[in-house]
């Protein structure tokens, strides 16, 4: 059977954390991989109990782990969770975020499409996240048709399933602190012709907790990724 990692990043997310261990654990048991396929939430140094309450839920759910590691950001956690899951025997990486936006149930079809394509990507039409964050994944798309040549609907979306192999190929073009991984992840998948596919999806807004990304700081992120973009052109 295929062993599938399902892989998520947390950073103070302790109004979320159980109920989204809880209802993307199903998910997890459905495809076990004959026991090897894994629920992994990578702590990022979070200072309220998120750490405490997964270590709680670990007895409970012998296919879910919680993993701290040092706070470096968003993007290096997701770095590090899918060398994880590749070093770890992962045929397949799917991502989503810890903060409840996104529906376990749209998983299905994700993995229905697996054997045709070498990524399946969410695209998200409606966002609950605002129009600001909208807007900006609009300009981030642009940007990457004016640079890389690529049009993708949905460059940034945290629902993606990946196979392991295609996706070690574009890990090694990326440092290990990288802000914007699934951005450049995504075009390096059109950019290379590989075989993808976009799925609409929905997204919710938060129902708790806080945004540790706030529109400030994705500007200040945006800003800095234009010379990143330039300078990954370079190594295409």
């Amino acid at each position: 059977m295929d062993i599938l990692y399902i892989v998520m990043p947390a950073y103070n997310e302790e109004a979320n954390i159980e109920k989204t261990i809880r209802s993307w654990y199903p998910v997890i048991e459905r495809h076990n991989g004959d026991g090897k396929s894994r629920l992994l939430i990578f702590d990022d140094g979070s200072k309220d109990t998120t750490l405490a309450k997964g270590k709680a839920l670990m007895e409970e759910l012998p296919l879910f782990e919680i993993i701290h590691k040092p706070n470096s950001g968003h993007g290096p956690t997701v770095l590090h969770a899918y060398k994880y899951a590749i070093q770890s025997g992962a045929d397949y990486v799917f991502q989503t975020d810890s903060d409840g936006q996104t529906n376990p149930a749209e998983f299905e079809a994700f993995w229905k499409e697996r054997k045709k394509y070498d990524g399946i990507f969410g695209t998200r039409s409606v966002r609950g996240d605002g129009k600001a964050r909208a807007f900006i994944e609009k300009v981030v798309c642009l940007l990457l048709r004016i640079y890389f040549g690529v049009r993708i609907p949905d460059a940034n979306a945290p629902f993606r399933l990946m196979k392991s192999d295609v996706l070690e190929k574009y890990l090694r073009k990326l440092p290990s602190d990288y802000n914007l991984p699934n951005i450049m992840i995504t075009t390096y998948f059109s950019y290379y012709h590989e075989k993808m596919k976009f799925i609409e999806i929905s997204f919710k807004p938060r129902t708790a907790g806080g945004n540790s990304v706030n529109i400030p700081k994705i500007v200040k992120i945006g800003w800095k990724a234009l010379g990143d973009f330039a300078a990954l052109k370079k190594g295409l």
